[in-house]
């Protein structure tokens, strides 16, 4: 018995260290004027600052760099954009690389020129649809007086856009992608199988202020069966990864001022593992990227030099 527990042990530390996973994770320090900044982790929960800054934002109004959403591509280049300005730009920032060190010229894609009384461009988030493709990116913006709204001001009511591109250079034209008939931020979407997309999204209403899901059959919906929120209200900025079988997904709890994750196999029972994680202080909203050992290794060796 003693021998098949030893074999046991030893096939499950085997198949640990063969493991070619590796995860980043984009990241930024308020007041966000410094810029990118990345967590890596060799398994998901326990995370490590890699303590420097990879790229300085250079465009926008306020250049700034907050949310930054990355994607590696099936050709290896990495994809980043971000937000650049709190309020006034009608577009979000862009760049991208092939080793997370040297980047291409920043440029501002501009989704929202066509409705000039938009306030604000949040989060996009980037996502690599492979079922066709292309690269969805989603974002947030307020345009006064073209939604129903509850307590919030009309400046702050949000809606979610779309527009996509195979090679950045050329867009779809933007559309509306999510009206839940409530001001909604910082969505997700993440792919669980042939048509079944999952869509991570924060209610911003008052006085809710939650993280909730909802379901579709692509990964521009349309999005249904919208849930009740699996956070505590005064969380916001969700990031999802899949590590075995079970989907974690990371939110920053800004009113505790800690970042929390829940751990789910089907997105309807969620379990609480902040005791299982460890996320460096001062991170802030990004997303995480899965890539392999050797690019973190790589990594490493380019900032710290070993």
């Amino acid at each position: 018995m003693k021998r098949n527990i030893a074999i046991l042990i030893a096939i499950a530390l085997a198949a640990v260290s063969c493991s070619n996973k590796a995860y980043l994770f984009t990241s930024f320090h308020e007041p966000a004027d410094a810029g990118l900044r990345m967590l890596y982790s060799f398994d998901g929960y326990h995370w490590k600052d890699l303590d420097t800054t990879l790229l300085k934002p250079a465009i926008g109004n306020q250049k700034v760099m907050r949310d930054p959403s990355m994607v590696q591509g099936p050709d290896g280049t990495f994809h980043l954009v971000w937000t650049t300005s709190w309020r006034g730009d009608k577009g979000f920032g862009y760049a991208s690389s092939k080793d997370l060190i040297h980047w291409s010229e920043q440029q501002m894609i501009n989704t929202m020129t066509h409705e000039p009384s938009t306030v604000n461009v949040w989060a996009p988030e980037l996502f690599y649809d492979a079922a066709v493709g292309d690269y969805k990116m989603i974002w947030a913006s307020t345009i006064p007086g073209r939604f129903e709204r509850g307590a919030e001001e009309d400046s702050n009511n949000h809606r979610m856009y779309v527009t996509t591109t195979k090679d950045f250079k050329e867009f779809t034209p933007t559309k509306l992608f999510l009206d839940p008939k409530f001001s909604v931020i910082d969505a997700v979407i993440l792919n669980r199988a042939p048509n079944d997309y999952v869509l991570i999204l924060k209610d911003n209403t008052r006085p809710e202020r939650n993280i909730k899901v909802a379901f579709g059959k692509t990964a521009l919906g349309p999005w249904e069966n919208v849930s009740k929120p699996f956070t505590e209200n005064f969380t916001e900025g969700p990031s999802v990864v899949k590590v075995k079988d079970k989907w974690l997904i990371y939110f920053d709890a800004y009113r505790k001022k800690s970042y929390d994750a829940v751990a789910t196999k089907d997105f309807i029972h969620f379990e609480d593992v902040n005791s299982k994680i460890s996320i460096p202080e001062g991170h802030k909203h990004g997303t995480i990227v899965p890539v392999k050992k050797k690019v973190v290794k790589q990594l490493v060796k380019a900032v710290h030099g070993k």
